[in-house]
């Protein structure tokens, strides 16, 4: 029995700046095989946190660079982003005045 040749990985960046203007996260960078182990590696060492989801990142895969997330993923992103906020303990103060149950002690 032949073992099917396994499916190049992939990486998909996204950027999102917090600010007056509300953008959605955009696509900066994508690739494929080596590339793709590149920007992983790239964001591992400049302590960006990498989510491995083959559906979501096949999905992203298909945006140009420079392309906004298209709103059906609004939801899924901006709990990911919240995710990684309260990971690395970068809690906007916003976050506790608005929600009072978010505590930055974790």
């Amino acid at each position: 029995m032949t073992t099917p040749p396994a499916k190049p990985s992939s990486a998909v960046a996204l950027k999102y700046k917090q600010g007056d203007k509300q953008e959605a996260p955009k696509v900066i960078a994508k690739g494929f095989g080596e590339l793709a182990n590149d920007i992983i590696q790239l964001a591992q060492q400049n302590g960006v946190l990498v989510h491995q989801d083959p559906y979501l990142s096949d999905f992203l895969a298909t945006l140009d660079l420079g392309q906004e997330i298209p709103e059906q993923l609004y939801y899924i992103i901006a709990e990911l982003i919240a995710f990684s906020y309260v990971l690395q303990d970068k809690i906007p103060d916003s976050w506790a005045a608005s929600h009072g149950k978010v505590s930055k002690k974790v």
